[in-house]
């Protein structure tokens, strides 16, 4: 990758998008569209279409006919593996492609979108590709006279839900083990964050997908999302985003057909630092990194930096410096560390959050405004704000932005008590040389994942989930298939 090939993709005009279904691009039922507005300079980019509740239903009984028929739900799990294999190598060829349509779209930094989009998204492809014809049914220990089998078969068709911040690594994550198992899905992409998941569907045909197994439908939350959750089509629900649209998804299944519903809700992730830290660089660099890429736009953001007493005023000092050593800039820039947050409406969010944090008692260390404001685009820089207390808002909601919120502990206990003091539990930090302590942590702290001496970086082979208000089930590793099957028992008399 270089500069020079990252400004001829940008010069490439990016065409108006439909739905994808039946693998047919097809307009919206109604023909409105959506504009696209890139949060590089706030400039339209392309429309999308703007789908409606007869574009889910029509998606939707593609997808069931597809599953029905078995075009795909009955090909022998060698012949899926093969077409998903072929559709990881696409994505890699197309990797600089699918990155910058996405950077166009979202505002990440393009270094970091090309490793965690189509990056990560033909690495978990491939994974499960490879898991899919290793899944076993079981046999039950039962009498000499009786057979007790456990067949594992595809639920039917899945309906997904992704975010914008990533929507390839996330639908990836999704996507992968669905049709690994034999379903059929119909997803909707954020309607700020599309253009590279219509890429990805179109890729998939491309490798051998059969027509009506994956349908993509664009268009509003409010409209698409809650056909999807309302559907009678849909057996299964999987969504990454907010609690209150969460909140939703599950009323639309208790007023539909009982759809499983799975959901990944964000966090408020703490970043516990030790005294005792192994390295202090080391622990103010990672913290840094951890709520600062990506413009602090990541689920398992290291949001809150929980610091022991004796080492508070050197490690934020130490913070606040590569905070302010990063360059904040258009994100198709290699020389950019940051890219841009995602729109105006999420740059005021960030703002006000830092207004009330300080109204509240913090100080602002460090950043706190808008910047780059000649660009026409949308970039924050990155934030520190110390002495914020427990019952804070800065503690206590998500802000999904660069801020990052400092409070001081005297005491291991304290730190667990603080750690454990919101209503979320997706991940989590510590830095300690103490291994007894790290694994006092490991148990102690409520959340899916906890990070020892580093923060990220966790791959396909263990799962990501979280528990409390960060929602229930788990995406990535062996155990995400369980979403995607159903048992069926088998009790045969001999």
């Amino acid at each position: 990758m270089n500069q020079s090939e990252i400004d001829k993709l940008r010069q490439v005009q990016v065409s108006a998008q439909n739905h994808l279904i039946d693998g047919q691009s097809r307009p919206a039922s109604t023909a409105d569209r959506l504009d696209v507005v890139s949060p590089i300079d706030g400039k339209v980019l392309t429309s999308l279409a703007r789908g409606s509740a007869d574009d889910v239903n029509h998606a939707a009984k593609v997808a069931r006919k597809a599953f029905n028929d078995g075009r795909w739900s009955k090909l022998a799990p060698v012949a899926r593996k093969k077409i998903l294999m072929q559709w990881a190598a696409l994505i890699e060829q197309h990797a600089l492609e699918l990155a910058v349509l996405g950077v166009q779209d979202n505002g990440t930094e393009i270094a970091m979108a090309l490793k965690a989009e189509p990056g990560s998204a033909a690495a978990t492809i491939r994974y499960y590709a490879e898991s899919l014809d290793k899944v076993y049914g079981e046999i039950a220990p039962t009498a000499g006279d009786v057979l007790g089998l456990i067949h594992k078969e595809p639920v039917g068709v899945v309906g997904v839900i992704v975010p914008w911040n990533f929507p390839l690594m996330i639908g990836a994550w999704k996507l992968a083990p669905a049709l690994a198992m034999g379903n059929s899905v119909v997803i909707k992409p954020p309607e700020s964050a599309s253009l590279a998941i219509l890429r990805l569907a179109e890729l998939a045909h491309e490798a051998g997908l059969p027509d009506g197994v994956l349908n993509v439908v664009t268009g509003v939350g409010n409209e698409v999302g809650e056909a999807i959750g309302l559907s009678m089509d849909i057996d299964v629900l999987v969504f990454t985003g907010s609690a209150n649209v969460g909140r939703r998804l599950l009323e639309y299944s208790a007023r539909s057909n009982l759809k499983r519903v799975y959901l990944e809700l964000g966090g408020k992730s703490p970043h516990v630092v030790f005294a005792d830290t192994p390295d202090l660089l080391a622990s103010a660099k990672s913290v840094a990194h951890g709520i600062f890429r990506n413009s602090g736009q990541v689920c398992v953001a290291g949001s809150r930096l929980l610091v022991e007493d004796s080492i508070h005023d050197e490690l934020v000092a130490a913070v606040a410096a590569v905070a302010e050593s990063m360059k904040i800039g258009d994100p198709l820039s290699l020389d950019s560390d940051i890219g841009a947050v995602h729109s105006q409406q999420q740059l005021e969010k960030n703002l006000e959050f830092v207004d009330t944090a300080t109204q509240e008692g913090g100080e602002v260390i460090t950043g706190g405004s808008q910047i780059l404001q000649d660009t026409g685009g949308y970039y924050m820089a990155p934030t520190v704000i110390t002495q914020v207390a427990q019952e804070a808002s800065l503690t206590q909601k998500e802000v999904f932005g660069p801020v990052l919120s400092v409070t001081s502990f005297r005491s291991e206990e304290e730190a667990i008590a603080q750690a454990n003091g919101t209503v979320y539990g997706l991940a989590a930090g510590v830095w300690t040389a103490n291994l007894s302590r790290a694994h006092r942590m490991i148990r102690c702290i409520r959340s899916g994942v906890v990070h020892i001496n580093t923060y990220g970086g966790a791959d396909n082979t263990v799962p990501l989930g979280g528990v409390g208000q960060s929602g229930n089930g788990h995406d990535k590793s062996l155990h995400a298939l369980d979403k995607y099957v159903d048992l069926k028992t088998a009790w045969i008399k001999l």
